[in-house]
């Protein structure tokens, strides 16, 4: 039996990252059966991050798919997870449709009301 306060895995904070518009080249066509290709760099980044995080990846895309797009670009080594779900334990979340609350509700509101994701910019 393994014991999880000693595993270095466990004391690693949690990572969701969305896949589209993340992790690929999303452009808002969307196909149910094919992912866009890996985003320059997105290799590079989550190996990085796999250092000190858990990572799990967040989509709406069905799971059997992304699971085995993550195989054909060598990242599921690093995935945690793939889910539907967006976890309440994510320390942190990278997602290309959030807006990062600072404390004023007015911005907030301005930054909801004029949100376009960066690939529509």
């Amino acid at each position: 039996m393994t014991n999880c306060g000693t595993d270095k895995k466990y004391y690693k904070k949690l990572l969701l990252i969305d896949l589209d518009g993340v992790l690929n080249l999303y452009n808002g066509k969307y196909d149910a059966n094919k992912i866009s290709e890996l985003r320059p760099g997105a290799f590079e980044f989550i190996k990085k991050l796999h250092q000190d995080y858990r990572i799990s990846i967040f989509t709406a895309r069905d799971v059997k798919v992304t699971t085995e797009w993550l195989k054909e670009n060598n990242l599921i080594v690093y995935i945690e997870e793939v889910t539907n779900i967006k976890s309440p334990f994510a320390s942190v979340i990278i997602d290309d449709r959030a807006i990062n609350f600072d404390g004023d509700f007015d911005k907030t509101y301005s930054l909801i009301k004029n949100f376009q994701p960066y690939w529509k910019n």
